[in-house]
């Protein structure tokens, strides 16, 4: 419990900075970006390190400072909540059941893009989930 304490400190501290950040970064629909997405409660995606830090594709750009995001996870992953693709020669997976809005302070960087076509299944997965 003491560890999960500490951890929720450390994120509480890092949170601070993040939302003093002044941010005019340009991001866009099917970018897969690391972004501090925090100390979370229960099951919930947490990021790792001392930045919180996890990967989140880009699904739908709001505006310029929010978007609604979908974590990923290095693990491939089957089933209804997941969408399994290709990216920089590694399989993962994407989270659909934890998509949400981010706002862009988050933003940390960009790792690439997703592919068109993978993006496209993601939205097909995503459609069916939410049905």
């Amino acid at each position: 419990m003491r560890k999960i304490k500490k951890e929720f400190e450390k994120w509480n501290l890092e949170k601070i900075k993040t939302n003093s950040r002044d941010t005019n970064r340009s991001f866009h629909e099917r970018e897969v970006w690391f972004i501090k997405i925090g100390k979370n409660i229960g099951f919930e995606q947490n990021g790792k390190g001392d930045q919180f830090l996890r990967p989140v594709i880009v699904y739908k750009k709001f505006s310029k400072n929010v978007f609604l995001g979908i974590p990923l996870t290095s693990i491939k992953k089957d089933g209804r909540f997941y969408f399994s693709f290709e990216f920089k020669n590694k399989i993962g997976s994407a989270i659909l059941s934890q998509i949400r809005l981010f706002d862009t302070k988050r933003l940390s960087y960009l790792i690439g893009r997703m592919s068109k076509k993978d993006f496209g299944g993601v939205k097909e997965k995503l459609i069916e989930l939410l049905q």
